[in-house]
């Protein structure tokens, strides 16, 4: 037998307005949302269905009640049954390492002494005679 592939990828649209006019129009996007999940559940024969966050932004860009008829998909299920899906002709941003660098208190302390200096100078001293 074929060993199986670490990853299953594939492309769909998925149709979306017959499921969401079942539902009230305050209701639609959400209802849009959930179609996809099932319709990514029962293809890719998974429970645990992720959509991306631009995907998600994708469904809800004309708020609740606009959802689009359909939406084409690009989907990922990886070795332990998780479902990615992405948005068709989605870039994905390479994640940079943050370095941290710890800034020093001592010029900050200078500053702060500096700015007491200054305004010392600027008011003069009166002396009392006797």
């Amino acid at each position: 037998m074929a060993k199986k592939d670490a990853q299953l990828e594939r492309t769909y649209n998925v149709p979306l307005r017959k499921e969401y006019q079942k539902a009230p129009s305050w209701k639609r996007t959400k209802k849009a949302v959930r179609a996809l999940k099932n319709f990514l559940e029962k293809h890719m024969k998974s429970d645990d269905v992720r959509l991306s966050k631009p995907l998600n932004e994708e469904m809800w860009k004309h708020g609740i009640r606009n959802p689009p008829h359909h939406i084409k998909v690009n989907v990922k299920k990886d070795e332990e049954g998780i479902v990615r899906a992405d948005l068709f002709g989605e870039k994905k941003a390479e994640k940079k390492p943050v370095k941290k660098e710890l800034k020093k208190a001592e010029p900050a302390k200078e500053i702060k002494s500096s700015k007491k200096e200054e305004t010392k100078k600027a008011t003069p001293k009166v002396e009392k005679k006797e």
